[in-house]
């Protein structure tokens, strides 16, 4: 099965801000956002991926561009189910402020009974990114065949869900994962289990490069190869 690139939107206004941004409109890429975008085109250089996918959301599709713009025959497909958290009435508040919501230690701690007022449960958070990427896996290997490489842009939450997932991990533990903005997180999916090849890489993605196995060979037998107590809601907005 195909090798899912995660990749976290680029640090945005609401990140330096210290606002979860949630689904809030017009959230846009601050000037070391865009700066990381522009460099996400050489950092996949040697993937070669077949398509891209993207959170509905500007900060996801702003991250996206300079990549499209290298690669002009790079499709480019909306999904909604990688949008970000629905966090409801949390939406556009101050983290700082949050931190004194009774609902934030249950976030911290038991992340899988936490519902956001007004807005959707975490475990519906994780239910609908994990349909949403088995799907595109299905569709970029019938239409690219296995070894095939694409991209998914979404958000920091998403992307932990994401990756307790393919790891066995329970939801209440997701809080343990982090990825920097712009960070890539890659998952190579095989028919029995995925394997987590990176997490929240900030660096040289040369070695993810596709290679051609043996004949025979099985793909699941060779995998390629804070300061504070809580995690931050959102994600954060990385190292300055």
């Amino acid at each position: 099965m195909p090798t899912l690139i995660l990749v976290r939107h680029g640090r945005s206004t609401a990140n330096t801000a210290g606002v979860l941004a949630g689904r809030t409109p017009g959230v846009h890429l601050d000037e070391r956002g865009a700066e990381q975008a522009a460099a996400l085109p050489a950092r996949l250089a040697a993937l070669a991926p077949v398509l891209a996918v993207s959170s509905p959301l500007e900060r996801c599709r702003e991250t996206l561009e300079p990549l499209l713009a290298a690669r002009p025959g790079l499709a480019l497909h909306i999904e909604d189910r990688v949008s970000e958290c629905d966090y409801g009435d949390w939406s556009g508040r101050k983290l700082a402020e949050l931190a004194d919501e009774p609902l934030m230690s249950v976030v911290q701690q038991h992340p899988s009974a936490a519902a956001f007022p007004g807005g959707e449960s975490m475990r519906a958070m994780q239910a609908r990114a994990v349909d949403a990427v088995r799907d595109w896996n299905a569709r970029v290997e019938a239409e690219h065949g296995e070894d095939a490489t694409y991209v998914m842009c979404s958000h920091g939450d998403i992307i932990k869900a994401l990756v307790a997932d393919a790891l066995g991990m329970h939801l209440d533990l997701f809080q343990r994962v982090h990825a920097d903005p712009c960070s890539v997180t890659a998952i190579r999916y095989t028919r029995l289990r995925p394997f987590l090849l990176r997490l929240g890489d900030t660096g040289d993605l040369t070695p993810l490069a596709p290679h051609k196995r043996p004949a025979g060979a099985d793909a699941a037998a060779s995998p390629a190869g804070d300061s504070t107590a809580d995690a931050t809601v959102g994600g954060g907005a990385g190292a300055p």
